[in-house]
């Protein structure tokens, strides 16, 4: 009888226990966080809120992505590395700033080599699976990449030739925009996104090449008076995930992810392509003069574009030459 009481009793407990265990999986919630460098209006932040609410909802709120705009919790060049190590779950950076762990992180921009975006989204699917397979190798899976608009000059004069830009304390954010400035005779001077509109004001740098959306966040009318409309590249920030991270997740809300993830790579093309021109408007109706760039400055731009699609080549070596040949097929 006492055995049979014990075993009873041992089967109440278990299933006690069990039905809690059924229940938990259902109800759970998982929470990432997602750093970005951005401001929130900023179309690519705007993008990824967007792309965390779609997975919410596909999720039935089963797995919820914070987004961390303006650099608010990790600055930019610190995103990658919080996500490798899983201090976040998922974050975005402009895939450029990362070119000295790998020259095909930096093949987007190369001067002059996709100056549209027909031609710099064939250039992302030619080097996308190198890109993937050098960020998995860091325990990264890639979800997407969007663009930023054409890249421009800044000044606060005017620029005729290379000449003129020899001595500008010249913004760099990544390796090619460090070399331009050594080519030129400029002094290069590494500035961050977040951190442009201080460094504007303090006189920290007095000349650069962004994009209109950055210059726009910036309030670059407030120190500059020229935008050159160089259009030399087209760079694009990448949106990546801790895979260990994903791993851990279902597969309903893995494929959730994913569906979320195609959906913002299209929506972001599509929103860089339609705001690129609106911001070259709001820096003219700001007073700056916007300019195509005088022929001595855009044949010596041109140049050094040569010059660094070398350098880049013999950097990248076979892996690279070959995704610039697909490119160019």
């Amino acid at each position: 009888m006492f055995s049979f009481l014990k075993t009873s009793a041992m089967a109440a407990c278990v299933a006690v226990v069990a039905v809690p265990a059924l229940v938990i999986p259902a109800m759970a919630q998982t929470k990432w966080n997602l750093p970005a460098a951005y401001p929130a209006d900023n179309p690519h932040s705007v993008n990824l809120i967007a792309f965390a609410k779609d997975v919410g909802d596909a999720t039935g709120g089963k797995l919820q992505i914070a987004v961390h705009p303006a650099a608010s919790l990790f600055k930019a060049p610190e995103i990658k590395r919080a996500v490798t190590t899983g201090q976040a779950q998922a974050g975005e950076v402009l895939i450029s700033l990362h070119e000295n762990e790998d020259p095909m992180f930096g093949i987007d921009v190369i001067p002059f080599l996709a100056t549209s975006y027909p031609t710099a989204r064939k250039l992302w699917l030619a080097s996308k699976p190198a890109v993937e397979k050098k960020l998995a190798s860091q325990g990264l899976m890639l979800l997407f990449a969007v663009p930023w608009g054409p890249q421009g000059i800044y000044a606060k004069k005017d620029l005729n030739s290379l000449e003129d830009m020899k001595g500008l304390k010249w913004r760099a954010y990544n390796v090619g925009t460090s070399r331009i400035a050594e080519l030129v005779g400029a002094q290069p001077i590494t500035i961050q996104a977040a951190e442009l509109p201080q460094a504007l004001a303090t006189g920290v740098v007095n000349a650069f090449v962004t994009s209109g959306s950055t210059g726009y966040d910036s309030k670059a009318w407030e120190t500059m008076t020229h935008f050159y409309d160089t259009q030399a590249w087209i760079p694009k920030n990448v949106t990546f995930v801790n895979k260990a991270a994903f791993d851990a997740l279902d597969k309903p809300t893995q494929d959730a992810i994913l569906k979320a993830a195609a959906v913002a790579e299209e929506r972001g093309w599509k929103l860089a392509e339609e705001k690129a021109k609106w911001y070259v408007e709001q820096l003219a109706a700001n007073k700056m003069k916007v300019l195509p760039p005088p022929p001595a400055l855009k044949a010596g731009l041109e140049k050094i574009g040569e010059q660094l699609t070398a350098d880049w080549s013999k950097k990248a070596g076979p892996e690279g030459e070959a995704v610039i040949a697909a490119y160019k097929k």
